[in-house]
């Protein structure tokens, strides 16, 4: 195997931890909007933003993308976990409400590293081939995501630098030791602007509101720089102003969740050195 991507820019390339859901019916916005911490019912057609599901002492089950399609439909773009398993999580919480929950096992999901054509910030566009794209660029770096259409190259290098390039604008890619572990602030979703603390009753609402008008954060994301040194999920990352975790890597990127004040200096993990850098700025939504 080679470690260089045979891609050109613009070609799309799979991403096969990406899953899509599809939530329909005549509830699926208020289902919705009662379960995920985001305020789903702010999305215009068309429009999508960065969201996820809380247990109910506010720890992070799940992160996705929310797509609203109209007024009866959603897309959810599952990060890293499983689809099915998460459906028949949240179909327990669907009662009598009018929503179906499924996984659109046959839809692919493509990534380029290309502006999309129309797609702009939250606002997604559909093509004449009926794919629906999304821009996940960042300050000077452009990608597109591309949901449908046909199937994409398999690229292991360019899915690789996919998940580097979330990682460097502070976006979490959560394995599953890494779940029910960490509240949205530790993982500085706010940066993302993926939570909300005004828009009402949602699992886990009252400990992220608490934690936010109490000025109670401590801790939240900083992103390394790893170099040659291999690191994991979970292992342990000392500072001069005290230790954490490392929730997420991806070559010589990854993200941990340590205290913020003072800014952190000295970093070891597993006894190697590393570097803090700024996260990236753009991916907003």
């Amino acid at each position: 195997m080679h470690d260089k991507s045979d891609a050109l820019p613009g070609d799309f390339f799979a991403i096969p931890d990406i899953h899509v859901i599809r939530m329909q019916g005549r509830d699926a916005i208020a289902f919705a909007q009662a379960q995920f911490m985001n305020d789903v019912a702010a999305l215009a057609d068309g429009q999508w933003q960065w969201n996820g599901w809380l247990t109910p002492k506010g720890r992070v089950v799940a992160l996705f993308a929310v797509l609203r399609v109209d007024g009866e439909t959603l897309r959810l773009l599952l990060l890293d976990a499983d689809p099915a398993g998460f459906v028949e999580r949240l179909q327990r919480f669907v009662f009598r409400s009018k929503v179906t929950l499924a996984p659109e096992a046959d839809v692919a999901v493509a990534g380029a590293f290309a502006a999309p054509g129309s797609a702009r910030g939250a606002q997604a566009s559909v093509n004449d081939d009926g794919a629906t794209e999304l821009d996940l660029g960042g300050v000077d770096e452009p990608r597109t995501l591309r949901i449908g259409a046909g199937p994409a190259t398999i690229d292991p290098v360019a899915h690789g630098r996919w998940r580097a390039l979330d990682l460097a604008h502070g976006l979490p890619r959560l394995e599953p030791s890494q779940l029910e572990q960490w509240t949205p602030q530790q993982l500085s979703l706010d940066r993302l602007r993926a939570f909300s603390v005004k828009k009402g009753c949602y699992p886990g609402q009252e400990i992220v509101a608490r934690t936010h008008f109490l000025g109670q954060v401590k801790r939240g994301l900083a992103r390394l720089h790893t170099g040659s040194a291999t690191v994991s999920a979970g292992d342990e990352v000392t500072a001069a102003s005290g230790s954490g975790r490392i929730v997420c890597s991806q070559g010589d990127e990854a993200l941990a969740v340590l205290p913020l004040d003072p800014a952190p200096v000295d970093l070891q993990v597993g006894g190697t050195a590393a570097r803090a850098l700024p996260l990236l700025d753009g991916l907003a939504r």
